[in-house]
């Protein structure tokens, strides 16, 4: 009798051994990433003594870990990640899943250089930009709610910035030739407005007003009758403009330079230019979400992907992970879609665009 209560004291410590044995993620940051961006886990467990490096899976693919310890491991996220369930195995035990957002692959061999966009049906629309002066087959295309991509518009040398007007025309700027062209849905395009620099990024406002950013120093505003204006100057622009309207009417617009504390600014109704945020790295394409937060393709202490700014510009975090982001923006889905250097990854993060 006594010899059974031993047996049974030991077989419970050695379950609980077993059980302290097994890895525990506590924490990752951030929760969501496009494929190549590198997730921060925190827990304990990781590493025996420091010793062995564990394997990270994202569902049954293993993701590359590029530092290790007892409680911290950097692991960067695979191509063709379909699960968010994350674990870690040490070779003896693996970890309870813990859940992040992984970016889904909608569209690829494209050539974005600021936000895709996306029409009333949730149509989403990007470029294939090129090289200045290249000519290219096609100049836009569309991907389906289907998530099926094919051409849509064709003949826009170096086509830029995408934004839909109130009536679902889409416009697209050309940086080569400063020229704005209105297409319809059908994909029949026209000169909306000429003479606009090198222009770039596109914005309207809540009157149906048009502004175009030309990276060498100004944004123009175009009003429903064509008259153009200058609506403010700027320093000129290595990349390009970059420009989105927030909930409180002001005009926000990024510049990027080679400097790794670059600002976000913001432009009153009357063209009065003022810093919003700074401290970003190269940022690039931005939008906001229902409730006033802004969101930008940047790099923040560092790590690149999605940052995400409340509505009063004093804290930032980096929402999404990701190398070579350059352009977002929210769909009818509740989803987001970054465009990178060559595609489009769609994250659903169940967020509400401003617009949507």
């Amino acid at each position: 009798m006594t010899l059974w209560k031993k047996n049974s004291k030991s077989m419970g410590e050695g379950a609980q051994g077993a059980a302290q044995l097994r890895p525990q993620i506590a924490q990752i940051a951030p929760r969501a990433a496009i494929p190549g961006g590198e997730l921060t886990l925190q827990g304990r467990g990781f590493t025996e003594n420091g010793h062995t490096r564990p394997q990270v899976r994202f569902g049954g693919l293993a993701g590359n870990v590029t530092f290790s310890s007892t409680n911290r491991l950097l692991v960067r996220v695979p191509e063709g990640v379909t699960s968010g369930d994350v674990t870690v195995d040490t070779g003896r035990a693996v970890s309870a899943p813990a859940s992040v957002a992984v970016g889904l692959t909608i569209a690829e061999g494209l050539h974005p250089v600021a936000n895709p966009a996306v029409d009333a049906a949730g149509n989403i629309f990007s470029t294939f930009s090129g090289q200045r002066g290249q000519k290219v087959p096609v100049s836009v295309y569309k991907v389906d709610n289907n998530r099926s991509m094919r051409p849509f518009l064709t003949d826009v040398p170096n086509a830029t910035g995408l934004v839909f007007d109130r009536d679902g025309f889409l416009y697209v700027s050309s940086r080569l030739d400063g020229i704005v062209y209105q297409v319809t849905p059908d994909g029949h395009r026209d000169v909306y407005a000429e003479g606009m620099g090198v222009a770039t990024g596109l914005a309207f406002d809540r009157d149906g007003n048009l502004y175009v950013g030309d990276r060498s120093g100004t944004i123009f505003k175009i009003n429903p009758e064509r008259q153009i204006f200058v609506f403010t100057t700027l320093e000129p622009s290595m990349a390009a403009y970059h420009l989105a309207f927030g909930p409180d009417r002001h005009l926000y617009v990024t510049s990027p330079t080679t400097s790794s504390f670059d600002q976000i600014l913001r432009v009153s109704p009357a063209g009065d230019v003022s810093c919003f945020y700074r401290g970003l790295g190269r940022p690039q394409g931005l939008t906001f979400d229902a409730q006033g937060n802004l969101y930008v393709a940047a790099s923040l202490a560092g790590n690149r992907g999605v940052v995400r700014l409340t509505p009063d510009g004093r804290n930032a975090e980096l929402l999404v992970s990701g190398q070579g982001i350059v352009g977002l923006t929210f769909t009818p889905h509740r989803s987001l879609v970054v465009a990178t250097d060559d595609s489009l990854v769609e994250l659903f993060l169940d967020i509400e665009g401003l617009n949507h």
